[in-house]
């Protein structure tokens, strides 16, 4: 048996553990992430079209661990929200507002990145960090904590002790189950779609939600595709709903997803391979354990809504690698880690009743909700709500 020993060791190599790498790394500890998957490949930005709308927190975190810079010029901007409240098939217009960051006094509601594009920046970043080893191909098998660490066996043989234990391997986390703790899951039977389409009619910088029976269809604008405007979707649906369109060929489902869109960019075509996945909301019941630390999926799922979920978790990592920086001879203490759970608990628990509660309402296709549905939103831009709510959903407090 070879031990090691790290500061920090974190389980999970996503968009969400690498910045965990990079933030604990820039603040001077020593980290070992492991990863089960092999590293990503060489031409992965290639075929890899998906995409994350940063809000202004988590540029904030990109660029104090030194990510922004390279990140910037790939960047799209959001310049605007638009809301579009619809009925019935093919759905008909009832309601649309625009959010505008100007009212916020902002220029920008954030940026939108290809996630391959993020993630070889982020590998570029770690790789000049001599604090922070990466192994790929490597998972997490065991757990055995004590008073001043915690001990955790890989797949590779060796066991790393290290004063805190970051479990940011997804929604399934093994270190979370291992760590003994427990999570809570809410089921709305829908399924999420996520792709990358083309348009002719550009998007202007807006991001848009469609509201219909079934849940949001949402566009995020990305970079043009060979000169051909473009935009990231994440289609929720119904079960059986979702089941049918994955069955169609694609001249089929572009005529569905443009009917969805309400022909609001133009007759729209699938151009990267599709995704889908369950919409959830699970909260994991405790944030922290001994010398264990949660963040992103292992500690909070949310349905893709508003662009919470990654922005939510960078949070997360944020206040952790703050909290250490601040005190690092109380790296993974039982203060250090109550701090962090009660900071984030909060932020964590209400985001999540706030989208659980707005997906319940914009997934109904009965009237008397979707008459409740228009009525929110009128009330939500057309009264001084707006700020408020504009501002606690791009992280503000």
């Amino acid at each position: 048996m070879t031990v090691v020993r790290a500061d920090v060791f974190i389980s999970g190599g996503g968009l969400a553990g690498l910045a965990a790498a990079a933030a604990f790394g820039q603040a001077g500890f020593s980290v070992l992430l492991a990863d089960p998957a092999p590293p990503p490949a060489p031409d992965a930005d290639t075929r890899d079209l998906r995409s994350t709308a940063f809000l202004g927190p988590s540029r904030d975190l990109l660029d104090r661990i030194g990510l922004w810079d390279d990140l910037a010029p790939h960047a799209v901007r959001l310049d605007a929200l638009r809301i579009v409240d619809t009925e019935g098939w093919p759905p008909e217009i009832r309601e649309t507002r625009l959010f505008e960051p100007a009212d916020l006094g902002a220029e920008t509601f954030g940026w939108n990145l290809p996630n391959a594009l993020t993630r070889h920046h982020m590998m570029i970043a770690l790789a000049r960090m001599p604090e922070v080893e990466i192994a790929w191909g490597t998972g997490f098998r065991a757990l055995l904590t004590r008073t001043g660490e915690a001990r955790v066996t890989l797949t590779d043989g060796r066991v790393v002790a290290a004063r805190l234990a970051v479990a940011a391997d997804g929604r399934d986390s093994p270190l979370r189950e291992a760590a003994g703790i427990t999570a809570t899951t809410r089921r709305y039977g829908q399924r999420a779609f996520a792709f990358t389409a083309m348009h002719p009619v550009p998007h202007s910088g807006i991001s848009t939600e469609v509201y219909n029976q079934g849940g949001a269809f949402t566009t995020v604008p990305v970079p043009d595709i060979d000169g051909v405007p473009a935009s990231a979707i994440v289609w929720m649906n119904d079960g059986r709903r979702a089941a049918d369109l994955a069955k169609l060929d694609d001249a089929a489902f572009a005529h569905e997803m443009t009917d969805r869109a309400c022909g609001i960019l133009g007759p729209m075509e699938r151009a990267s391979p599709m995704g889908q996945w369950p919409v959830i909301t699970r909260t994991a019941d405790h944030l922290t354990a001994e010398r264990v630390a949660l963040v992103a999926e292992a500690a909070h799922v949310l349905p893709p809504i508003g662009a919470q979920g990654l922005n939510t978790s960078l949070n997360d990592i944020a206040l952790l690698a703050d909290l250490a920086a601040e005190a690092p001879d109380a790296l993974g203490t039982p203060q250090q880690l109550d701090a962090y759970a009660r900071r984030r608990h909060r932020d964590i628990a209400l985001r999540a009743q706030v989208i659980d509660l707005y997906n319940r309402i914009c997934r109904s296709g009965e009237p008397p909700i979707q008459a409740i549905r228009r009525a929110g939103l009128r009330l939500v831009h057309d009264t001084p709500l707006r700020k408020q709510v504009m501002q606690a959903g791009l992280g503000g407090n």
